[in-house]
């Protein structure tokens, strides 16, 4: 069963490798998948604007307009619009959310998401002082929930068929893209399917 299933995602792979950008699909290096910031900076954009209650449901945060980018170092950065409604209300916009982040991978639901995110910045909208206390409180809350239950990434389906019984090694970000390092030679395992399913 395992094999079919290793077959099957070569094929898929193989297929979105000749359909062009519009299919991109992560790349396979070694040990490691690399997903271009481009890439999962269009997941990103399908997935919001997202809402989330807070504060046992008398408030709403509303987040939207993702920009996602990787510079030097270990952690990416992701900038967001950020409004909130209170008791049913609606949305007023809070302004704008800078925050970096490390990365970690969830197996089972064979996604990236954000690892100790850290606000940065915050610029108000409308001009102001910044976070007072109670607003900084609240969206570290968010923060906090949204790292834990929304990922920024996921794998898609035929590249999870191949990784699935794999252990991984790390998560995080280099040389502009996002990086899973599994603990056994990914592309080794997709050539060595290609002459089996010729057969």
């Amino acid at each position: 069963m395992r094999r079919l299933h290793l077959l099957q995602a070569w094929a898929v792979l193989a297929l979105g490798a000749c359909a062009g950008a519009s299919l991109a699909a992560p790349q396979i290096d070694g040990r490691q998948v690399r997903v271009p910031a481009a890439d999962a900076q269009q997941f990103l954009a399908g997935q919001l604007p997202h809402r989330q209650d807070m504060l046992g449901g008398l408030a709403e945060v509303t987040v939207s307009r993702p920009e996602l980018a990787i510079p030097p170092g270990t952690r990416m950065q992701l900038a967001l619009d950020v409004a909130v409604a209170m008791a049913g209300g609606a949305p007023v916009p809070m302004g704008r959310l800078e925050l970096t982040s490390a990365l970690r991978y969830d197996p089972a639901q064979r996604a990236l998401f954000l690892e100790q995110p850290r606000i940065e910045e915050f610029r108000p909208s409308g001009g102001g002082q910044g976070l007072d206390e109670a607003s900084r409180g609240l969206l570290n809350a968010w923060l906090v929930d949204y790292a834990r239950k929304e990922p920024v990434y996921r794998i898609d389906p035929a590249l999870a068929a191949m990784v699935g019984g794999l252990d991984v090694a790390s998560a995080g970000v280099e040389n502009g893209q996002l990086v899973v390092t599994f603990n056994q030679d990914i592309g080794a395992m997709a050539g060595a399917m290609a002459p089996a399913q010729a057969d």
